[in-house]
Formats: structure tokens, C-alpha cells, sequence
């Protein structure tokens, strides 16, 4: 069985529940967090935008070192800029999916931060990670705007607001 095909179907339907989560995200509420240990609609929206191009990282390279390439996301301010910077990711993600990448899922691929190794997997079950991170993300985004009052999408059916 071949898993490209899979991870394509799904990614798109992700993509496209993503794209309206992100619509939704009025422009003063990027400073907004729900509490104080956790993050802000702008960072956690720029992370979510961000996870789809880690489909194409996990494809193109054997692995991540933060050590040596620190996470410093863009400064998102507008919905407009989050969905340009998601768009861009999903161009990403999508042009790795490709049947001719099926032999390469098989192949490792690390997280590490130096010398400490965060986790080793297949690149499929990194490809799978980052499915489930952009999920996972999604829905805490539903969540505060849920808190803000915002009318929320639904995801694999009609939300509360939709009915």
C-alpha cells in the first residue's frame, strides 16, 4: 500500500479545514491569549500556519537541530499575513507529495537540539506527526476563539455555530 496518496488526501482536507479555522481570527485579537501560560492567537496562529511546510522538511532533509537552526517564526500580525504564510506552507508540503518521495518514508529522520535527540522516526511517521500537530494546534485555536465569542467552522462535520 502506498502512503503518498493517503497523506495527500488528508493533507488537503486538513488544509482546507485549517484555511477557514485561520479566516476567522480577527485582526486586534492578535495579542490575545487565554491565559498566561499559554500562547498568544498570534503565535499559536503563526505556528499552525507554519506545519504544513514541515511535510516538505521531512521529505527534503534527515533532520532538524535547533541548535543549529533556531525556530524564529515571522512577526504575524494580520489574518491576512497568516493565511499568505499558510498558503506558502501548503505549496510546500504539497509539492513533496509525490509518488516519486514513496521510497524515502521509510527513511529516518531526527529532531535533536545539539547533542540531545528529541525523537527519531520514519519520515512517514514525521509526515504523520506533523498531520497531527496542525490538527492538535487547530483545535486550540478553536478554542480561543470559542472564548472570544468567534464563531467557529466546523471540522469533520458542522460546528455548534453552523447549526
Amino acid at each position: 500500500m502506498e502512503l503518498i496518496p493517503i497523506f495527500l488526501k488528508e493533507f488537503e482536507a486538513e488544509a482546507l479545514t485549517t484555511r477557514n479555522m485561520l479566516s476567522r481570527i480577527p485582526d486586534d485579537k492578535y495579542d490575545w491569549q487565554p491565559h498566561p501560560k499559554s500562547m498568544t492567537i498570534r503565535s499559536l496562529a503563526t505556528h499552525i500556519a507554519d506545519l504544513p511546510g514541515w511535510v516538505n522538511m521531512a521529505l527534503t532533509t534527515d533532520e532538524l537541530d535547533f541548535a543549529t537552526a533556531p525556530y524564529n517564526p515571522p512577526t504575524i500580525n494580520t489574518t491576512k499575513d497568516v493565511l499568505e504564510m499558510f498558503e506558502q506552507r501548503v505549496v510546500d508540503g504539497r509539492s513533496q507529495l509525490i509518488s516519486d518521495n514513496e521510497h524515502k518514508l521509510g527513511e529516518s529522520w531526527t529532531l535533536r537540539d545539539g547533542e540531545t535527540i528529541l525523537f527519531v522516526n520514519t519520515k512517514a511517521e514525521t509526515v504523520r506527526v506533523s498531520l497531527s500537530q496542525l490538527i492538535h494546534h487547530r483545535a486550540q485555536l478553536g478554542v480561543f476563539l470559542r472564548l472570544l465569542n468567534i464563531p467557529i467552522p466546523g471540522s469533520y462535520g458542522p460546528s455548534a455555530d453552523e447549526n
